[in-house]
Protein backbone atom coordinates (compact mmCIF):
# COMPACT_ATOMS: atom_id res chain seq x y z
CA UNK A 1 0.00 0.00 0.00
CA UNK A 2 1.36 3.80 -1.15
CA UNK A 3 2.43 5.88 1.88
CA UNK A 4 0.52 8.46 2.33
CA UNK A 5 2.34 12.22 1.80
CA UNK A 6 1.56 14.35 4.56
CA UNK A 7 0.22 17.14 2.87
CA UNK A 8 -2.52 14.34 2.30
CA UNK A 9 -2.41 13.09 5.38
CA UNK A 10 -3.14 16.91 6.52
CA UNK A 11 -6.34 17.25 4.21
CA UNK A 12 -7.83 13.83 5.07
CA UNK A 13 -7.15 14.67 8.71
CA UNK A 14 -9.04 18.53 7.75
CA UNK A 15 -11.99 16.39 6.07
CA UNK A 16 -12.59 13.82 8.83
CA UNK A 17 -12.81 16.73 11.36
CA UNK A 18 -14.58 18.72 8.75
CA UNK A 19 -17.44 15.94 8.59
CA UNK A 20 -17.44 15.55 12.03
CA UNK A 21 -18.51 19.65 12.81
CA UNK A 22 -20.84 19.40 9.83
CA UNK A 23 -23.07 16.80 11.02
CA UNK A 24 -23.02 18.03 14.43
CA UNK A 25 -23.61 21.56 13.71
CA UNK A 26 -23.98 21.95 9.44
CA UNK A 27 -22.93 23.56 7.17
CA UNK A 28 -23.31 28.22 8.57
CA UNK A 29 -22.65 26.89 12.18
CA UNK A 30 -19.59 25.50 11.36
CA UNK A 31 -15.91 27.77 11.00
CA UNK A 32 -13.42 27.37 9.82
CA UNK A 33 -10.81 28.18 12.67
CA UNK A 34 -12.73 25.57 14.31
CA UNK A 35 -11.64 23.13 11.79
CA UNK A 36 -8.50 24.31 12.09
CA UNK A 37 -7.70 24.15 15.40
CA UNK A 38 -8.62 21.11 16.40
CA UNK A 39 -6.12 19.86 13.49
CA UNK A 40 -3.56 22.38 14.45
CA UNK A 41 -2.86 23.71 11.11
CA UNK A 42 -2.64 27.56 10.97
CA UNK A 43 -5.53 29.44 9.49
CA UNK A 44 -3.38 30.66 6.04
CA UNK A 45 -2.52 27.10 5.11
CA UNK A 46 -6.23 26.13 4.44
CA UNK A 47 -6.22 27.54 0.88
CA UNK A 48 -3.35 25.40 0.19
CA UNK A 49 -5.90 22.43 0.57
CA UNK A 50 -8.76 23.97 -0.51
CA UNK A 51 -10.41 27.23 -2.41
CA UNK A 52 -12.68 27.93 -0.37
CA UNK A 53 -15.22 26.82 2.69
CA UNK A 54 -17.86 25.93 -0.30
CA UNK A 55 -15.16 23.46 -1.88
CA UNK A 56 -14.20 22.11 1.63
CA UNK A 57 -17.50 21.21 1.75
CA UNK A 58 -17.63 19.61 -1.53
CA UNK A 59 -14.84 17.00 -0.75
CA UNK A 60 -16.33 16.55 2.94
CA UNK A 61 -19.50 15.07 0.89
CA UNK A 62 -17.52 13.05 -1.02
CA UNK A 63 -15.21 11.87 2.04
CA UNK A 64 -18.39 10.99 4.10
CA UNK A 65 -19.74 8.86 1.59
CA UNK A 66 -16.70 6.88 0.23
CA UNK A 67 -17.17 4.33 3.34
CA UNK A 68 -20.91 3.68 3.52
CA UNK A 69 -20.10 3.23 -0.66
CA UNK A 70 -16.91 0.68 0.56
CA UNK A 71 -18.88 -0.87 3.28
CA UNK A 72 -22.06 -1.74 1.06
CA UNK A 73 -19.81 -3.46 -1.57
CA UNK A 74 -18.01 -4.90 0.66
CA UNK A 75 -21.93 -6.14 1.41
CA UNK A 76 -21.61 -7.54 -2.38
CA UNK A 77 -18.37 -8.92 -3.13
CA UNK A 78 -19.76 -12.38 -3.14
CA UNK A 79 -21.94 -13.09 -6.06
CA UNK A 80 -23.62 -15.56 -5.02
CA UNK A 81 -24.90 -13.43 -2.18
CA UNK A 82 -28.61 -12.49 -2.05
CA UNK A 83 -28.60 -8.90 -3.11
CA UNK A 84 -31.38 -8.19 -0.96
CA UNK A 85 -30.00 -9.92 2.11
CA UNK A 86 -26.92 -7.88 1.65
CA UNK A 87 -29.21 -5.04 1.63
CA UNK A 88 -30.76 -5.85 4.83
CA UNK A 89 -27.35 -6.80 6.62
CA UNK A 90 -26.04 -3.16 5.23
CA UNK A 91 -28.83 -1.51 7.21
CA UNK A 92 -29.09 -3.41 9.87
CA UNK A 93 -25.23 -2.71 11.01
CA UNK A 94 -25.95 1.15 10.06
CA UNK A 95 -29.93 1.59 12.59
CA UNK A 96 -26.86 -0.70 15.62
CA UNK A 97 -24.11 2.06 15.36
CA UNK A 98 -27.49 5.13 15.70
CA UNK A 99 -28.21 3.37 18.66
CA UNK A 100 -24.71 3.65 19.79
CA UNK A 101 -23.97 6.95 18.86
CA UNK A 102 -27.14 8.29 20.67
CA UNK A 103 -28.98 9.49 17.45
CA UNK A 104 -26.94 11.87 16.52
CA UNK A 105 -26.30 14.08 13.40
CA UNK A 106 -28.27 11.77 10.84
CA UNK A 107 -26.91 11.40 7.36
CA UNK A 108 -24.80 14.43 6.39
CA UNK A 109 -25.96 14.14 2.63
CA UNK A 110 -29.54 14.67 3.98
CA UNK A 111 -28.32 17.22 6.70
CA UNK A 112 -26.58 19.35 3.69
CA UNK A 113 -29.44 18.89 1.15
CA UNK A 114 -31.74 20.76 3.67
CA UNK A 115 -29.46 23.49 4.26
CA UNK A 116 -27.57 24.44 1.03
CA UNK A 117 -28.35 22.13 -1.84
CA UNK A 118 -30.20 24.60 -3.60
CA UNK A 119 -27.58 27.54 -2.64
CA UNK A 120 -24.35 26.24 -3.50
CA UNK A 121 -24.26 24.86 -6.96
CA UNK A 122 -20.48 23.37 -6.00
CA UNK A 123 -22.48 21.27 -3.19
CA UNK A 124 -25.05 20.51 -5.31
CA UNK A 125 -22.94 18.59 -7.71
CA UNK A 126 -21.38 17.14 -5.06
CA UNK A 127 -24.39 15.39 -3.46
CA UNK A 128 -25.80 14.65 -6.79
CA UNK A 129 -22.78 12.62 -7.57
CA UNK A 130 -22.44 11.17 -3.55
CA UNK A 131 -26.61 10.23 -3.96
CA UNK A 132 -26.14 8.52 -7.43
CA UNK A 133 -23.43 6.40 -6.77
CA UNK A 134 -25.01 5.10 -3.41
CA UNK A 135 -28.35 4.70 -5.15
CA UNK A 136 -26.83 2.73 -7.86
CA UNK A 137 -25.32 0.55 -6.01
CA UNK A 138 -28.81 -0.26 -4.30
CA UNK A 139 -29.70 -0.49 -7.72
CA UNK A 140 -27.33 -3.19 -8.28
CA UNK A 141 -28.51 -4.95 -5.19
CA UNK A 142 -31.82 -4.93 -6.14
CA UNK A 143 -30.88 -6.25 -9.73
CA UNK A 144 -29.34 -8.79 -7.95
CA UNK A 145 -32.19 -10.06 -5.95
CA UNK A 146 -34.32 -9.71 -8.80
CA UNK A 147 -32.14 -12.23 -11.17
CA UNK A 148 -32.41 -14.62 -7.72
CA UNK A 149 -35.74 -14.23 -7.13
CA UNK A 150 -35.72 -12.89 -3.79
CA UNK A 151 -37.10 -9.31 -5.29
CA UNK A 152 -40.05 -8.53 -7.31
CA UNK A 153 -39.92 -8.13 -10.90
CA UNK A 154 -43.20 -5.32 -11.31
CA UNK A 155 -40.91 -2.79 -10.40
CA UNK A 156 -37.73 -1.20 -11.59
CA UNK A 157 -34.54 -1.61 -9.43
CA UNK A 158 -34.15 1.47 -9.80
CA UNK A 159 -37.16 2.96 -8.93
CA UNK A 160 -36.70 0.67 -5.69
CA UNK A 161 -33.30 1.74 -5.01
CA UNK A 162 -34.68 5.49 -5.05
CA UNK A 163 -37.21 4.62 -2.65
CA UNK A 164 -35.25 3.02 -0.28
CA UNK A 165 -32.93 6.27 -0.30
CA UNK A 166 -35.57 8.69 0.25
CA UNK A 167 -37.19 6.42 3.02
CA UNK A 168 -34.15 6.11 5.14
CA UNK A 169 -32.99 10.00 4.87
CA UNK A 170 -36.67 10.70 6.35
CA UNK A 171 -36.55 8.14 8.79
CA UNK A 172 -33.57 9.90 9.58
CA UNK A 173 -34.81 12.96 10.44
CA UNK A 174 -37.35 11.25 12.63
CA UNK A 175 -35.04 9.72 14.39
CA UNK A 176 -33.00 12.48 15.67
CA UNK A 177 -36.49 13.71 16.83
CA UNK A 178 -37.82 10.49 18.46
CA UNK A 179 -34.58 9.94 19.71
CA UNK A 180 -35.63 6.09 18.39
CA UNK A 181 -34.52 3.94 15.62
CA UNK A 182 -38.24 2.67 15.06
CA UNK A 183 -38.09 4.67 12.22
CA UNK A 184 -35.22 3.15 10.37
CA UNK A 185 -36.05 -0.04 11.70
CA UNK A 186 -39.78 0.29 10.00
CA UNK A 187 -38.38 1.76 6.69
CA UNK A 188 -36.28 -1.34 6.70
CA UNK A 189 -38.85 -3.83 7.57
CA UNK A 190 -41.64 -2.42 5.44
CA UNK A 191 -39.06 -1.92 2.25
CA UNK A 192 -36.74 -4.65 2.51
CA UNK A 193 -39.15 -7.61 4.30
CA UNK A 194 -42.16 -6.34 2.63
CA UNK A 195 -42.48 -4.80 -0.30
CA UNK A 196 -39.32 -5.31 -2.39
CA UNK A 197 -39.69 -8.93 -1.93
CA UNK A 198 -40.81 -11.20 -4.62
Amino acid sequence: MAKLAPKQIKKDKLLEQGVSLLLEKGYHATGLKEILDTVQIPKGSFYSYFGSKEQFAAEAIHHYIEPFILRLSGHLQNPETDGLAALKAYYTGLIGEVAISGFKGGCLLGNLMGEIGDTSPLCRDALLDAVGRYSALQQAALERGQKQGSVRLDRSAKSMADLMLNGWQGALLRMKVEQSVEPLQAVCRDLLDDYFRG
